[in-house]
């Protein structure tokens, strides 16, 4: 009997860092003047994901993850749902100010590499790999710009994904798209700036399957949806602090600490890569074995259990790493 890893979230031990990530962005080009019948789906979750209220794998289908995200903005930014406040919470947004899909051209990086054919499910098989690496391009692709493999085939039904072919890409990487007249509340060259702002708390739902990350004011600064726990490993309700934040982790299996392992499989220690069990990031808390970290299947997120641990995209997970620090409070609740 073998263990379906991929569907795992926990237990992190040795890492091993690395750096580097490539955002070039193609030229920007004009954005249209209005929406004749609003926004679509997959722009409103284009802009979301802009604001750091994140409605996890961008796949522009009107789903769970997608609509939460859109109440928490709303709260957050004191407007009532409905219709009465609709004009305001586009402009919120950004719509109109912003083109949400945008050219980019598929770079030498993008295409170099290292990939592996097939992830397997096994540990022990996993283990063997020299890396977790991303399977192909798309897939590469679909990660870089927080989205569906499937979106981006989508809005490019023609395209091979080789290096130099200009695709379309929703416009999650920083780079201004402004309409005509429209004055930039970005930085230099178009490209917005965000604050560098320290999390005050972060605070993680079971009920509600999402994280909020707070701001000393009391202000919700950055949201995901998660998946948090199961009926076999619940959730660790509770107050803790963050003691580690470690990026492009390894990962140390052990079949003793999850309940529907096999005990004939050996501990074995898995190589970094955004096809890890825990992701690209690992945010340890003051519990053992416990922690937020990354996830192989974005797809997945608030959509599945968890063994324990507090599972995002890669994207969120990183967000998420990048505003705390040892010491940070943590609150999981109900």
């Amino acid at each position: 009997m073998t263990f379906a890893l991929r569907t795992l979230s926990c237990f992190v031990a040795i890492a091993a860092i690395f750096f580097g990530t490539s955002n070039s962005m193609a030229a920007q080009r004009p954005a249209q003047s209005a929406h004749s019948s609003g926004p679509t789906e997959l722009e409103m979750q284009i802009l979301l994901d802009r604001a750091d209220f994140s409605p996890g794998e961008i796949d522009g289908k009107n789903g769970k993850n997608g609509r939460e995200a859109m109440a928490e903005f709303e709260a957050a930014r004191g407007l009532a749902p409905g219709t009465r406040n609709r004009k305001t919470l586009l402009q919120a947004l950004g719509v109109g100010a912003i083109e949400p899909i945008v050219p980019y051209t598929i770079t030498v990086e993008d295409v170099a590499g290292p990939f592996v054919d097939k992830i397997p499910e096994d540990a022990t098989e996993q283990s063997k790999l020299r890396g977790l690496y991303f399977t192909s391009v798309l897939e590469e692709l679909g990660e870089k710009f927080h989205s569906a493999p499937a979106l981006l085939k989508s809005l490019n039904p023609r395209a091979h994904f080789i290096a130099g072919e200009q695709i379309r890409v929703p416009n999650v990487l920083g780079v201004e798209q402004l309409a005509p007249n429209t004055a930039v509340a970005a930085g230099t060259d178009g490209k917005r700036i965000r604050t560098k702002v320290e999390a005050a708390k972060v605070v993680v739902s079971r009920k509600a399957s999402d994280l909020k990350v707070y701001d000393r004011e009391g202000q919700i600064i950055f949201y995901a949806p998660v998946t948090s726990g199961s009926e076999h490993d619940s959730l660790p309700i509770g107050n803790w602090v963050v003691t580690s934040v470690v990026r492009n982790p390894t990962y140390n299996y052990n079949p003793d600490l999850f309940w529907d392992a096999d005990p004939a499989n050996a501990k074995v220690k898995i190589a970094a890569g955004p096809n890890n069990p825990v992701g690209v990031v690992w945010i340890g808390i003051n519990v053992p074995h416990y922690g937020i970290h990354g996830t192989p299947e974005p797809g997945e997120i608030g959509h599945s259990a968890s063994h324990g641990c507090v599972r995002m995209t890669n994207w969120d997970a990183t967000g998420v790493a990048d505003l705390v620090k040892d010491g940070t409070p943590v609150v999981f609740e109900e």
